[in-house]
């Protein structure tokens, strides 16, 4: 039986509502000047080539004044930039030289914590308890006789406790995150008022929108009582307590947003913020993308579901539905700069499961098997409703680092578990550019902050360009093919199937995807294009693993 579901509002103009926006990971796009790290002149430079990608948008990840701690989302100074990525200046060019290319611009704002280099965590612990000063961060006498126990039994994402003591403090301060990221207490006024004077701050110098850090996490809940799990951002797909308990999904978020909002809508140019809040049901997400709150949410209960057919129809009605409730686009995303990506979980032998980072001792996916199935995956995303994030690499079908020796990484996360979590630097490797140069042509020597694999070469850039079949060109002419079709503001209806199978219509386009290794029956209509080849050697099948759009008879 076919099922119609409305999924957007077809009459809404604002482009965020349909846009694919394109995550760059600055310290691994491209590097101008040698040093191994990449910055924002080298992402100017390769502006022109997400633009012919075919992408509206370019979310940055923090460039701003940080010791780095955890690639810089422990932030010193929320107006600079680090001079490891160049000078404001820099930044003001890569807006220009984007907006002359029709590419608007996301920067990463962390609200969450600061860095402890930070001036108000400075001036917090140069000052006695009680002080003005310390009001800002979450500070608290400890339990015990002596105060030599921490306040509550917090545990940090990163692992470890959730409280450290600076050097000769009595009182202890919280971090959900590393030690050098303290919490700060949006409880005071300053801390919200600050907030909002940043974002003037950028929006005018004229960038479009902000992705939200750890959007969920801002309001504590009162008295900060003991939580006997451990905390975390990221499920693995099943834990339903992902993101529970007294530090996440409060209620007084929400008025944090909607003043927000208030300034954003002061600006012209519909300006938009998106929110990283990893929190379930889908009915808590959607309360942060209310008319009046956040435009956009990620959709991680997306990035999350299996290879699985019904498991993925399951999360995209409900993720329609919710979205469609306050009058919000839903966002597809499948990988971040936070999980290992999916061409490697698409790999593993239970396909899709999201392992907290991959190394040489564990599971080695299926290379080719996990990237016909994230090219598949992509023709899916593509086609739905909504917005897209892609990740930095995914367009050229980039694998996992999942052999990176453990004395080159520097996830905090690695750290904090003494190796038991492998963490995220595996996703973050510098992309490759052209495959006979030093570095793979990411800069102009051959420094990486982090080493690049051999194989990286078959991947670059310049092996794809131009060549038919390639995962660059695929991704071209989806794209393409997307923005013609209008298949971001479009309706979606579902077709019958069978249990390996999903076929559904957007407006013109039937998308028909083929999650079991036995090649199957291909529903009516013309091939407009197919992720395994743009031939089509046998017209009414279609091969395991793999998608295609065809036109929908009729239309």
């Amino acid at each position: 039986m076919n099922d119609q579901i409305a999924t957007t509002d077809t009459t809404a103009t604002e482009w965020w509502r349909t846009a694919v926006i394109y995550q760059v990971y600055p310290r691994s796009f491209a590097d101008s000047d040698g040093d191994g790290i990449g910055d924002l002149p080298g992402i100017t430079s390769r502006l022109p080539y997400l633009a012919r990608l075919g992408v509206d948008a370019v979310w940055l990840s923090p460039f701003y004044p940080s010791p780095q701690a955890d690639a810089g989302y422990d932030v010193s100074d929320y107006r600079g930039v680090d001079p490891l990525f160049g000078t404001l200046e820099d930044c003001d060019r890569l807006l220009r030289d984007a907006h002359a290319l029709g590419l608007r611009v996301i920067v990463d704002l962390v609200p969450n914590h600061t860095s402890d280099e930070h001036a108000w965590f400075r001036a917090a612990v140069a000052s006695p308890p009680g002080s003005p000063e310390r009001a800002r961060y979450i500070f608290r006498d400890g339990q015990g006789p002596d105060g030599t126990l921490p306040p509550n039994n917090w545990k940090s994402v990163f692992g470890g406790r959730a409280w450290s003591r600076w050097p000769g403090e009595s009182q202890w301060y919280l971090h959900l995150f590393d030690r050098r990221q303290p919490d700060l207490d949006w409880q005071h006024p300053e801390v919200r008022t600050e907030f909002e004077d940043v974002l003037r701050f950028w929006l005018d110098r004229g960038v479009d929108g902000f992705r939200v850090d750890v959007a969920h996490g801002l309001i504590k809940a009162p008295g900060l009582p003991d939580w006997e799990r451990q905390a975390s951002m990221v499920g693995d797909g099943t834990d339903d307590g992902v993101n529970m308990g007294p530090m996440w999904d409060q209620d007084g978020v929400h008025a944090i947003y909607r003043d927000w909002r208030r300034v954003l809508d002061a600006y012209p140019g519909d300006r938009m913020m998106v929110a990283e809040a990893w929190v379930r049901p889908q009915a808590h997400l959607a309360r942060y993308v209310r008319p009046d709150e956040m435009h956009q949410a990620f959709n991680f209960d997306y990035l999350l579901a299996r290879w699985d057919a019904r498991m993925l129809r399951r999360v995209i009605d409900g993720s329609l539905a919710a979205a469609a409730s306050v009058g919000a686009p839903t966002t597809w995303v499948m990988s971040n700069h936070d999980t290992v990506r999916h061409t490697a979980r698409l790999g593993l032998s239970k396909p899709g499961v999201r392992p907290k980072g991959i190394d040489s001792k564990a599971e080695q996916p299926d290379e080719a098997l996990g990237l016909r199935r994230a090219r598949a995956l992509a023709f899916l995303t593509l086609a739905l409703p909504g917005s897209a994030y892609l990740y930095q690499g995914e367009e050229l079908g980039l694998p996992e680092h999942t052999t990176l020796d453990a004395a080159y990484r520097q996830d905090p996360a690695f750290h904090r578990t003494n190796g038991a979590e492998v963490g995220r630097d595996g996703c973050r490797v510098p992309i490759p550019w052209i495959a006979d140069a030093p570095s793979f042509g990411f800069g102009p020597g051959p420094a990486t902050w982090l080493p690049q694999p051999d194989g990286f070469a078959h991947y670059a850039v310049d092996q794809q360009e131009d060549a038919p079949g390639s995962t660059l060109e695929l991704y071209r002419a989806v794209l393409r093919l997307r923005r013609e079709y209008g298949l971001g503001n479009g309706q979606l209806r579902w077709l019958d199937s069978g249990p390996d199978m999903l076929v559904l219509d957007n407006g013109p386009v039937r998308v028909v995807v083929n999650f079991g290794f036995g090649a199957a029956v291909l529903p009516a209509g013309r091939l407009l294009i197919g992720s395994v080849s743009s031939e089509q050697p046998e017209p009414e099948i279609i091969q395991g693993n793999s998608a295609m759009w065809l036109a929908v008879p009729g239309r």
